[in-house]
């Protein structure tokens, strides 16, 4: 485990003190601009989820070079996940560049925006089910379960270490968990976009050092 300072966890717990401030301080604010659709919050996670894709980008080069052809591929797999994860942040551009949304999306889209976590399929609306309980669950297990087990468990590290999953360290599931708790107790409407922005720092700080930082680079 490195020494060093890890800023983007620093920014982490940073960016969750400062929206528990801005949330007594002035609510109305904290809504709008701060946390607000096309806001600083907004933009933020897009660039740190584009941050992790380019890092593991940059590990599957290493991979790659390594000759571990099978895990750069699965690397590669997951950066295009986060570039996905960054468009639908921001559906792909269109309040950037003012494009329209086809048909499709206006009839089906939450928000009739060119994007899948807004989709309505029949009366489930995804961003409440796929995208929301069901992911979130996911994330909790990977930031706050696997890191205690990884080291104990040699089926589990073998198993992560083939997929080339990076492995978040302790701190990180501590930050998961303090931030899980404080934003679920938070009584704000747009509260989830901090937990989004804060979950894309943690996982720019996981990819350039995981547990397994000699397994997935």
């Amino acid at each position: 485990m490195t020494h060093r300072i890890d800023w983007l966890l620093v920014a982490a717990l940073g960016v969750l003190v400062l929206s528990v401030g801005i949330h007594f301080w002035d609510p109305i604010f904290f809504v709008i601009p701060y946390a607000s659709e096309d806001g600083v919050i907004e933009y933020a996670t897009t660039a740190f989820l584009v941050l992790s894709a380019i890092i593991l980008l940059v590990n599957a080069k290493a991979l790659w070079r390594r000759g571990v052809a099978f895990g750069a591929a699965l690397t590669m797999l997951y950066a295009l996940l986060f570039f996905f994860g960054a468009g639908e942040e921001v559906s792909w551009g269109q309040r950037i560049f003012g494009w329209e949304s086809g048909d499709y999306f206006q009839e089906n889209n939450f928000q009739g925006e060119t994007n899948l976590h807004n989709l309505v399929v029949g009366s489930s609306h995804l961003a409440k089910t796929l995208f929301g309980n069901v992911l979130t669950a996911a994330i909790l297990l990977y930031l706050v379960v696997l890191p205690p087990l990884y080291p104990r468990m040699a089926w589990l590290q073998r198993l992560m270490d083939r997929l080339v999953v990076p492995v978040p360290w302790l701190r990180h599931g501590i930050v998961a968990v303090v931030a899980s708790l404080v934003i679920a107790l938070m009584d704000q409407e747009r509260k989830w976009e901090v937990y989004e922005l804060i979950f894309s720092l943690l996982t720019a700080s996981i990819f350039l050092n995981p547990q397994n930082r000699d397994k997935t680079r």
